[in-house]
């Protein structure tokens, strides 16, 4: 598996998911093509993970929580595509 700044793409994830790394365009400009389509398809697959997991009736602050997670890693897909879409890489 591909690393980024010494971690895993999925740690990566989980940071972001967490609010620990934030992605924006300047964080993304050392990635090659192959690592960011890595980073995307993991993206996505936390996401799915956090979707199929048993949601929390009534327990307001993990809902927030996993709300928040996933509005993070939401951005961070919208963001991904609009810096692949300038530079031309398929996703």
């Amino acid at each position: 598996m591909a690393d980024i700044r010494g971690k895993s793409v999925k740690a990566i994830t989980y940071d972001v998911a967490d609010g620990y790394a934030t992605i924006n365009p300047i964080f993304l400009k050392s990635f090659p093509s192959a690592l960011l389509k890595d980073f995307y398809k993991e993206i996505l697959k936390v996401q799915q993970e956090i979707r199929t997991s048993r949601f929390p009736t009534g327990d307001i602050d993990a809902i927030r929580r996993r709300n928040l997670r996933l509005q993070r890693l939401n951005t961070s897909v919208i963001i991904i595509r609009n810096f692949a879409r300038e530079r031309r890489i398929q996703l």
